[in-house]
This record gives C-alpha cells, sequence and structure tokens, in this order.
C-alpha cells in the first residue's frame, strides 16, 4: 500500500532491467484513487451528493466494489487497513465503512511525505521552466496572492477559508480530469497520452521573527 505497488507492477519490475526502463511511474496512491473515487463517483454517494456509509461487501454500493473499481488488483484488507492507519476512514459498529477526509494525506511515514514534496516541488519548477522559456508557447497559469503586514489573529481565518476553497476547487478539476482519464474510462478516445494537473499550496512566514534574528546576526 505504500509504495502504491500491485501485483503486475511487481511482475514487470523483477523482469525488467532498471538501466533500460522508461515507463515512468504515476506515483498515484492506490488509497488516494480510492478515496477519490468514493467523493466523486456518483455510484458512491448519497442521495445527496456526498461520499455515501458503505457495507463493507457487495456487488452495488460496497468498499470492496470501490476498491475493485479504482484500486487495480490491491487486496481490499490491504487497502481498508491504510486508510484506517491514515485515520481517513472509520469501520461503524454495524460494519459498515464512512469516509473521514477527502483527499489522501499520509501520517507518520516520513519516506511518503518526503515523496510527495518531492513531486510537488518538481512539478512547481517545471512550471516555472516552461514560463521562463514559453517564447511561442502559451504559458501555464502561475499565481499567487500574498500580503507582508498581517496580524497574527487574522492568520487562522485565512488558512481555513483558503484550506476549504482550495479542497472545493481540487475536488472540481479532480471530476473534470477524472472523465477524461483512459485508466478510469477506457471508452475515452484521443492519441497521446499526457500528465495533467493543477498544486494548490499554502505558506506563512513570520516576519518579525526572521527580523530578529536578522538583527541579531548583526549585533553578534
Amino acid at each position: 500500500m505504500i509504495t502504491g505497488l500491485n501485483r503486475k507492477d511487481v511482475t514487470r519490475l523483477k523482469q525488467i532491467n532498471i538501466h533500460q526502463d522508461q515507463d515512468p511511474s504515476s506515483g498515484f496512491n492506490r488509497a488516494g484513487r480510492v478515496i477519490g473515487g468514493w467523493v466523486r463517483d456518483k455510484a458512491y454517494n448519497d442521495k445527496d451528493g456526498s461520499p455515501a456509509v458503505l457495507p463493507l461487501e457487495g456487488e452495488g454500493q460496497s468498499f470492496t466494489a470501490l476498491v475493485k473499481q479504482y484500486s487495480g488488483d490491491m487486496p481490499v484488507r490491504a487497502v481498508l487497513d491504510e486508510l484506517l492507519r491514515i485515520e481517513a476512514v472509520r469501520k461503524n459498529d454495524d460494519g459498515t465503512i464512512s469516509l473521514l477526509v477527502k483527499a489522501y494525506i499520509p501520517k507518520n511515514v516520513d519516506t511518503e511525505k518526503i515523496f510527495i514534496l518531492g513531486d510537488d516541488g518538481a512539478d512547481l519548477i517545471s512550471t516555472i521552466d516552461h514560463n521562463l522559456d514559453a517564447q511561442n508557447r502559451p504559458p501555464f497559469f502561475q499565481r499567487k496572492v500574498v500580503y507582508d503586514n498581517v496580524p497574527v489573529e487574522s492568520i487562522e481565518n485565512f488558512r481555513t477559508i483558503s484550506g476549504v476553497s482550495g479542497q472545493q476547487l481540487l475536488e472540481k478539476l479532480d471530476e473534470l480530469l477524472a472523465a477524461n482519464d483512459r485508466d478510469i474510462n477506457p471508452a475515452v478516445k484521443g492519441s497521446g497520452r499526457m500528465r495533467v494537473g493543477m498544486g494548490i499550496y499554502y505558506f506563512e512566514e513570520d516576519l518579525d521573527v526572521n527580523k530578529s534574528e536578522d538583527q541579531n546576526k548583526k549585533e553578534g
């Protein structure tokens, strides 16, 4: 579950020469794919359009059916254990499964966090590189909003609102991309194979602390 490798991946990796392998890993965690399907696929939503509380087994609207559809050939038990470990789901007293979050967020797995940070950083740098050299190409979207004299008391409200708004935008874009992804919808027609997406990140900096540290360095 942590590596995202299924049995087919393991078989392929055991058969290849690593120096000749040019097939890039998608880097998409299986548990994240299950959560995404649970959130956007109406077959696993309740009448209000929210992720439904699912029975563990069954051919229709069930956790087992969800995992089989969105995780490749990962064992249902392994996916459930991983989602329980990161506190993304809750197993109810009646045996049903409830989704608690709308995104895959690893907990206490340093290697996985490092991989995600590295992957996100590479995408941002790639966008910057494209925009610096976009002579005859349309630039990629790259924007940010920042102010440098905001009181501490305003931070928590902005952090909350920006997180909710960012999640809503990503869910809308996820639904759009999922409808055009051939892994999820094999009937989608078209040529080539493109990796496309949008990332959102939050930042804050305590300028008083930095100013104090700079002053101490000068006095020292």
